[in-house]
């Protein structure tokens, strides 16, 4: 059996869409932009969704990319054989040009094409939506299907919780998918199995979305008039489909799980929860840490989870018997495979390390303080037991591992009340899963005027600061709500009161002189030549937007914008603080804005 490399799917997923006419377009950073309810970039088409709704792309109306994706509400289910904080999302995009004939075929084509992926044709089954009171049964993919030869006894009509994508917020883009699985080795479960039963039998590996509606405030589904292709094939979930075995059995993980190895006092098959945990949360934060944004850890949004990733390595970690100081190995080993493909991960080297070792510093510390804690926890307990609040307030608030709060109670022959303890997990986990699940709502999928003209400002604003506080100052993301503006920049210290009126009076000057904004599409090394800022993520020669303000503002960006500065009205910080080490945060708010 041919067994298939990453590096090889890679090349031929792109390879094979840039024979169809695709340009391919850089991965975007694991930060979202100007998104506030997400904190990291879970999709290949969540940079798009400007593009999805109708701005125009400046490489055109076929693309393709892989995109860097971190999902982390289901973290503590990692370490069994699916579940990665960190994949790689291949997909491919039409904006208001081919449909489902050519996506569906050219899906086929690559899965089943001898010079493709070669899979057998009788290994694949694939499911469409099978209509309800807003949409029709896709009746029209399944002919498609059938007449390329998928086997109809493999083709399953399933619901909109199974075959449908959207809308990106509470209204917008959205429509039926069809989703594409290779048949497992396992027998079904029943007469009734199907891709929808979770057995096992069907594993899924890639998801054309048809983006045919648009859903209003009131509840119904209009055509769109642009009907866009949204598809996305997880590179870990289809070198399961290929080669089988589990996500960490493929060659993204055999040179890190080797240097575990190397450190650790105990073998993968020994521990292979343990193994598969520093890797995954090992590589997610180092993808973190050396993204073109520069989170670090912290108490807040991406710094928060980034501490808790690496903090979680650690104690496994320890577990295994790695020595302290010794994690940033294995970060290391993570850039040493990864540093060709995302080069960034090469040029921030020695910050990834920095961070690294900074943030086992202070676990250490705070390991330190949680044995304090438990120590007046249970100098004084009545009955020897330890109730469950306690034991999760060990873990929440000191990191300390539940397992070495029962192997620290057992010496002293406390009883904890474990099932007090799940208790409070479960409740702060469904409360982390509640928030994640609000995807895009308010955020880039937000095009109304007032949310333009607040994503405007933050152009303003970067120039402004650049000029108070000096060139050093780089934007270091951004967000957006309904409500107000938060801007994360590059610094070393608090502003002074000066500094901050100063800035809002060179953004307010702007908005006054009235000028109109002007978008520009040209190569990465025209717009640096020009003098534009931005995230240089693009490749060099692949086309970017450059909006200019007069001669206040030039920045690469993706919209949406206003027309003029005037129509802002009036700018106010209203706050400056600290974000992470050496990057400070201001959240402003527009006033009398036109038409307001």
């Amino acid at each position: 059996m041919k067994l298939y490399t990453s590096d090889e799917i890679r090349t031929k997923f792109i390879r094979f869409f840039q024979t169809k006419g695709h340009a391919v377009i850089s991965s975007a950073s694991v930060i979202p932009d100007n998104d506030p309810t997400v904190l990291f970039t879970t999709a290949g088409m969540h940079p798009l969704i400007p593009y999805l709704l109708g701005e125009k792309h400046p490489s055109g109306t076929r693309l393709t990319n892989i995109q860097k994706c971190i999902r982390t509400v289901d973290i503590d289910e990692v370490g069994d054989d699916t579940h990665c904080t960190f994949f790689e999302m291949m997909g491919n995009w039409s904006l208001g040009d081919y449909f489902n004939q050519e996506s569906i075929a050219w899906s086929w084509e690559f899965v089943t094409a001898p010079e493709w992926l070669a899979i057998p044709k009788h290994k694949i089954a694939v499911t469409v939506f099978e209509g309800d009171a807003d949409s029709p049964r896709d009746q029209e993919s399944y002919d498609i299907w059938r007449e390329l030869g998928q086997d109809e006894q493999e083709i399953f009509f399933l619901p909109k919780t199974e075959n449908w994508w959207g809308p990106a917020g509470q209204t917008g883009p959205c429509g039926p998918d069809t989703e594409i699985f290779i048949i497992s080795d396992k027998e079904r479960c029943g007469p009734s199995c199907s891709p929808a039963c979770g057995c096992g039998r069907y594993i899924e590996f890639w998801n054309n979305v048809f983006m045919q509606y648009n859903k209003r405030a009131d509840g119904r589904f209009e055509p769109l008039d642009q009907r866009n292709i949204d598809t996305g094939m997880g590179l870990e979930r289809i070198l399961i489909a290929l080669n089988g075995g589990t996500v960490y059995d493929s060659d993204l993980f055999t040179s890190i799980f080797a240097q575990i190895a190397a450190l650790s006092e105990a073998t993968y098959a020994d521990q292979p929860k343990a193994y598969r945990i520093v890797a995954d949360h090992t590589r997610t934060a180092v993808f973190i840490l050396g993204d073109t944004y520069g989170v670090t850890p912290s108490n807040v949004d991406q710094g928060y989870v980034l501490r808790r990733l690496i903090r979680r390595a650690l104690r496994f970690a320890m577990e295994l018997g790695i020595q302290e100081g010794h994690l940033a190995n294995v970060a290391n080993a993570v850039i040493e495979k990864y540093e060709l493909i995302y080069p960034e991960l090469h040029r921030n080297r020695d910050k990834i390390i920095r961070e690294f070792q900074a943030e086992e510093a202070r676990f250490q510390k705070t390991l330190s303080q949680g044995l304090r804690e438990f120590e007046k926890l249970t100098i004084s307990l009545e009955n020897k037991q330890l109730d469950g609040r306690a034991a999760f307030k060990l873990y929440d608030t000191y990191g300390f591992p539940i397992e070495l709060t029962m192997e620290l109670a057992k010496e002293r022959s406390i009883v904890i009340d474990l099932e007090g303890f799940h208790e409070h997990f479960q409740q702060h986990r469904e409360l982390s899963q509640a928030g994640a699940a609000q995807k895009f709502k308010g955020g880039l999928a937000d095009h109304s005027t007032h949310t333009a003209n607040l994503h405007t400002a933050t152009h303003l604003l970067h120039a402004a600061l650049r000029s108070v506080l000096g060139e050093e100052v780089a934007q270091k993301g951004s967000n957006i709500t309904a409500e107000r503006l938060r801007f994360d920049f590059s610094f070393h210290r608090k502003m002074t009161v000066e500094e901050i009126a100063a800035t809002e009076r060179l953004v307010n000057e702007a908005i006054a002189e009235g000028v109109e904004i002007i978008s520009e599409e040209m190569t990465l090394e025209e717009a640096q030549n020009t003098g534009a800022i931005g995230l240089f993520e693009s490749k060099y020669g692949q086309k970017v937007k450059v909006y200019s303000m007069g001669k206040f503002s030039k920045e690469i960006c993706g919209g949406p914008h206003a027309a003029n500065t005037a129509d802002l009205g009036a700018f106010k910080i209203v706050k400056e603080e600290s974000s992470s080490s050496s990057v400070r945060r201001i959240k402003g708010v527009l006033e009398r804005e036109i038409g307001s």
